[in-house]
């Protein structure tokens, strides 16, 4: 294809880039800084330079303009609540004394103030701290940051173009901060909060900005005419200030629908939609609007959130399409590059066939640039790298990693009773309870214990050959040992074995399954200084032999009371990997539970009793518009049932999920059938608790009273005054006690004394039950 008109000059352009640094250099300034070890000075001389590796990677890529202010020590929203003043009241006095120690109590809390509440950024596995505000919200600008950041990247020699999250999507993602009415809407706000990104834009014009990014991924999501005529406000406000730069208004993640000809409309310089997932239903809906004239459009051909080589000619295609429909096309990633890892040179592991068929951060950079010159210049002046990326995607379509016959024999021969239990909830409780004989509010925790150094070292030191297979078991079993033996000191009533074998939940399964490639250095960021390397879902699924029954098995030996099994279940395994885009997810999803049956069978088959299979990215999945819910939740559901639907009626299946809004997913909850859920519930003060009994939910629950994401120790009565909001929406009989999440992050001193006020808090409300 050589376009006939392309314009004079196309630019390249990302929305955002990996924060953590080759080596995670961010995470380890950071957590350095929490311990003492680093001072100030030192994180934010570490910051700049990562600011600057970021920058120039990008610009010697050949991309036009580069991203600032999307850099963040924490989260990107917290920065924004900090840009506008919006700081929660419990938290004034620490930001006062020192801003960047109250910043993080925002994030991470402390022993005196509850951190903000933390869910996850719309579809993806990233987390962001939720705005908490009120009718009494004063808000005021704050643009350090934001200048700084713009004046580092011009000093440089770059054209940099600010990135701010949109007034819109900052208030359609707050929530009425603790003591307000829950009713309260924070978009409300709008006309107070309006003034205040006002005044940032012209701090960041008179500092040089030609261009500023304003995000609004809220936007694609099913908008309420009331929301749509607030967009329309805000942005006829905004494009009509007498000084201030150009304005791009940045959507992804799905198609812009009913937004779109509001911006259309407005007195702004720029869009950028997906093109990528959203491309067929964006390019109706901008010829339905008769395109952009007079503005500029950010065209996200590049999957920001997957690590695929693009597809170059399909790109070019829909470049090509978009020509006429504004006054310049650019081109760009769909989204920030936060979602990927950072680049695959690293990788050397990954065997070099299967290598070619990947692109992180720093690859997908080079492939937003190629086809700017394609479009612009015509295919002519790219033909090696069409050449090459027709060769790399013929490679994956032909390997046969990505077919295994007798598993898509297996997952079609699948029938709906595979994915039913053979008895009723009600029978099973009944067995259940003669068989585990647990107390009213049993207790018990997620699964994984602190990952301590000795762990990782442990680890380590088996991958490089100073220990062997036989040392590093027995270091496990040791674990183990003293994991179990704090559980029934302390109290709890079911245990875990604590998971120290396995490096993340995801990836410990993927390594044990055939179809998953794990890469060495791919670590993205899920939150904070938390990072995970999502494994590469490229091949037919299936399990050579058992993965957990081992360890399982060893704990079981060594105690009376009842060992959980903890499995990740197969959305997750879907979610928090990279999953293959060349069948539907639903087929995949269906390998993955028929490999996970086969587990749950064994452990059943060994002897455990309880059988945990988590699904916190149920949620998280969940289609951003209504239309596409219906089919994911079939598929999602099915799977689990599937994974879990041959065990006996006495075994007890649990599910666990964590940090993400459930109330609009309850029904799926109650479809799953598992026996016992446990939901993150600290944070939110109970929340869940009351969206479950809203609906009806039948079975057992444990709504999270220890929030596990933050170093605070809840005392003995805060947790019994959470656990006592439970009972008011769960019955007695029905209601478990347990923290939000796994207890990996934390370190030992705050779990025990966490877990131990924990058990004293069942029983003190325990105590304070009827006699039955």
């Amino acid at each position: 294809m050589t376009p006939k008109s392309a314009p004079a000059a196309v630019r390249a352009t990302v929305y955002g880039y990996p924060r953590q640094g080759p080596n995670r250099e961010l995470k380890k300034a950071v957590e350095g800084y929490w311990k003492g070890r680093v001072t100030a000075e030192a994180l934010e001389s570490t910051a700049r330079d990562l600011r600057r590796a970021n920058w120039q990677q990008l610009a010697e890529a050949g991309v036009h303009e580069v991203p600032t202010g999307d850099f963040s020590y924490y989260d990107h929203v917290l920065d924004t609540s900090v840009m506008v003043g919006a700081v929660p009241a419990r938290h004034r006095a620490d930001v006062d004394a020192d801003p960047l120690d109250g910043y993080f109590a925002m994030a991470r809390g402390n022993q005196d103030v509850a951190p903000l509440e933390m869910t996850k950024w719309f579809d993806t596995n990233y987390h962001y701290l939720v705005p908490e505000l009120g009718p009494d919200t004063v808000f005021s600008a704050d643009s350090a940051k934001q200048v700084a950041e713009l004046k580092e990247a011009l000093a440089l020699g770059h054209t940099p173009r600010p990135v701010l999250v949109g007034p819109l999507t900052y208030l359609l993602l707050a929530k009425p901060a603790p003591g307000v009415d829950p009713g309260f809407e924070p978009l409300t706000l709008l006309d107070r909060l309006l003034p205040v990104y006002a005044e940032v834009l012209g701090d960041l014009r008179a500092a040089g900005a030609e261009w500023v990014q304003l995000d609004e991924p809220a936007l694609v999501q099913d908008r309420t005419p009331a929301e749509l005529n607030a967009t329309a406000r805000a942005y006829r406000d905004l494009g009509a200030l007498p000084s201030r730069p150009k304005l791009l208004v940045a959507s992804y993640f799905d198609r812009l629908g009913e937004a779109l000809p509001v911006l259309a409309k407005a007195p702004v310089e720029g869009l950028a939609l997906d093109f990528t997932e959203a491309a067929a239903a964006n390019l109706a809906d901008l010829a339905a609007v008769g395109g952009l004239p007079g503005k500029r459009l950010v065209a996200g051909v590049v999957n920001g959130r997957n690590i695929w080589i693009n597809d170059f000619e399909k790109s070019l295609a829909t470049l090509g399409t978009l020509l006429g429909l504004a006054d310049r096309i650019d081109v760009a990633t769909s989204c920030s590059l936060l979602h990927v890892p950072l680049d695959t040179a690293a990788e050397r592991d990954v065997a070099p066939q299967i290598l070619r068929w990947l692109a992180f951060a720093r690859q997908k950079a080079t492939e937003v640039v190629t086809l700017a010159r394609g479009l612009e210049r015509g295919t002519g002046a790219i033909t090696g790298e069409l050449a090459a990326n027709r060769a790399d995607l013929a490679s994956r379509a032909h390997s046969p990693i990505t077919h295994d016959p007798a598993v898509r024999e297996r997952a079609t021969a699948v029938t709906e009773a595979d994915s039913r239990r053979s008895a009723p909830y009600a029978q099973r409780a009944v067995a259940q309870r003669a068989r585990l004989r647990l107390p009213l509010l049993p207790t018990t925790t997620i699964g994984s214990f602190p990952q301590t150094a000795e762990l990782r070292t442990a680890r380590a030191d088996l991958r490089a050959g100073r220990i062997n297979t036989a040392g590093y078991e027995e270091r496990i079993e040791a674990e183990i040992r003293e994991v179990l033996a704090f559980q029934e000191k302390a109290g709890l009533d079911v245990l875990v074995h604590g998971e120290p074998e396995r490096n993340d939940m995801v990836q410990y399964f993927a390594e044990r399954l055939t179809g998953y490639l794990a890469t060495r250095h791919g670590w993205v960021q899920s939150y904070g200084t938390r990072y995970v390397r999502p494994p590469v879902l490229a091949g037919d699924i299936s399990r050579p032999e058992p993965m957990t029954v081992r360890w399982t098995s060893f704990a079981n030996s060594l105690t009376d009371r009842p060992v959980k099994g903890m499995l990740t279940g197969p959305v997750t395994m879907l979610a928090w990997s990279f999953v293959r885009d060349d069948q539907p997810l639903g087929d995949t999803a269906r390998q993955v539970a028929l490999a996970l049956r086969d587990e749950v069978n064994d452990l059943e088959s060994a002897g455990t009793c309880v059988i945990q299979v988590d699904e916190p990215a149920l949620r998280e999945t969940l289609p951003l518009r209504a239309a596409g819910r219906p089919g994911y939740l079939d598929w999602a559901t099915e799977s689990f049932r599937l994974t879990t639907g041959g065990v006996q009626p006495r075994t007890q299946i649990h599910t666990h999920m964590c940090y993400a809004e459930f109330g609009d997913i309850v029904q799926a909850i109650d479809d799953l059938d598992a026996d016992v859920i446990s939901l993150e519930a600290a944070r939110s003060h109970m929340q869940v608790a009351r969206e479950l009994a809203s609906h009806g939910y039948p079975r057992e629950a444990g709504p999270g009273v220890y929030d596990i994401h933050s170093p605070r120790v809840p005392s003995a009565a805060e947790a019994a005054a959470l656990l006592r909001e439970g009972l008011e929406a769960i019955g007695p009989r029905r209601l478990w006690v347990n923290p939000d999440c796994g207890l990996k992050t934390r370190g030992w001193p705050e779990t025990k004394a966490s877990l131990e006020n924990l058990v004293a808090a069942a029983r003190t409300v325990r105590g304070e039950l009827p006699a039955s």
